[in-house]
């Protein structure tokens, strides 16, 4: 007996099946092969950890920064590339690339020591896009003028943003060193040089209510941004945050819980805004808490049944209606 198909309840939206406009399945319609990002630590640092604005850092960053375990201040730009596209366990014939500056602040130095960076990522095998992650107080007209002179047609280039909330209390919780005007200002100057950006969201964060977390949604959903990548709050080993949680105890979200709050918070974004992540990333050996973190299909799954459950989907309570395609 012929299994009989499970019937897609998205099938109506334009999203691959899914319920949202998930970043992957965007570089893989575009450029019609799978597209990898290759994380770099370029160890330009932080002016958070420097004494420029402060010297103990953002309360949930490692001495890692957000590092990828492939990429190491030891190994050249190509070496840490390599080892990236090596940690794949499996080969993809025609893969594309994006060079992807994830750790710390890629945007803090001269352009002329920038320039020199990107360039070099940029001569790796099938590069097709720059992505370069950093804090919005270090975003200059000068950085954004050399960053806008690698948009050319068919290259895929980001901009992202620390934005983590909307909310300056939780900024100075968090230890930021930067306001939500400053992002603001970041947005505006990315936008007026024509670069993609993308935001930096984390759910979770001790003392933000629903409606918190839902106005900065709704703030977003009327920014002038192209994606939003979503963090779960995380509790790393050896972090400032991790010696609070240690002596505080405070509650952290639960996997319903952030599955719920998520569900919520992409239902009052536009739909053509991109879905890079869905909850942060770490190594086990490195955490503390939550565990359920380490899940990642679970996650996904679990928040597709929630679309299922509710009948929704990205952009709903935004005025997005997919319902007739």
């Amino acid at each position: 007996m012929q299994k009989k198909q499970k019937k897609n309840p998205f099938k109506h939206l334009p999203w691959n099946g899914k319920p949202y406009n998930f970043f992957g399945d965007y570089l893989t319609d575009k450029y019609g092969c799978r597209v990898l990002k290759l994380p770099i630590n370029a160890n330009l640092g932080c002016p958070n950890r420097d004494g420029t604005v402060s010297r103990g850092g953002c309360i949930f960053c490692s001495e890692e920064g957000s590092a990828s375990p492939s990429a190491t201040m030891s190994d050249s730009i190509i070496q840490q590339m390599q080892d990236a596209e090596h940690a794949f366990s499996r080969s993809f014939e025609g893969t594309k690339f994006i060079a992807y500056f994830q750790s710390f602040t890629n945007t803090y130095a001269e352009p002329p020591v920038l320039k020199r960076l990107y360039d070099t990522a940029l001569t790796y095998h099938d590069v097709t896009g720059l992505m370069i992650g950093t804090r919005p107080d270090c975003i200059t007209e000068e950085n954004c003028r050399l960053i806008s002179s690698y948009n050319t047609e068919g290259f895929e280039l980001w901009i992202e943003l620390g934005m983590q909330t909307i909310h300056d209390r939780s900024l100075l919780f968090l230890n930021r060193g930067h306001s939500h005007s400053d992002t603001l200002n970041a947005i505006n100057m990315c936008k007026n040089h024509g670069i993609n950006i993308c935001l930096h969201v984390i759910l979770g964060i001790p003392g933000e209510t629903w409606e918190d977390m839902m106005n900065t949604a709704l703030e977003i959903s009327k920014l002038p941004v192209q994606g939003v990548k979503f963090h779960h709050l995380h509790i790393i080993k050896g972090t400032v945050l991790a010696d609070l949680y240690s002596h505080e105890n405070f509650k952290l979200i639960s996997l319903e819980g952030y599955l719920s709050l998520l569900c919520d918070f992409i239902e009052r974004i536009p739909s053509h805004m991109l879905i890079h992540r869905i909850a942060g990333d770490r190594e086990e050996s490195s955490l503390v808490a939550p565990l359920w973190g380490m899940r990642k299909g679970s996650i996904q799954t679990g928040l597709e049944m929630e679309f299922i459950k509710r009948g929704t989907w990205q952009g709903f309570l935004c005025g997005d209606n997919h319902s007739s395609r």
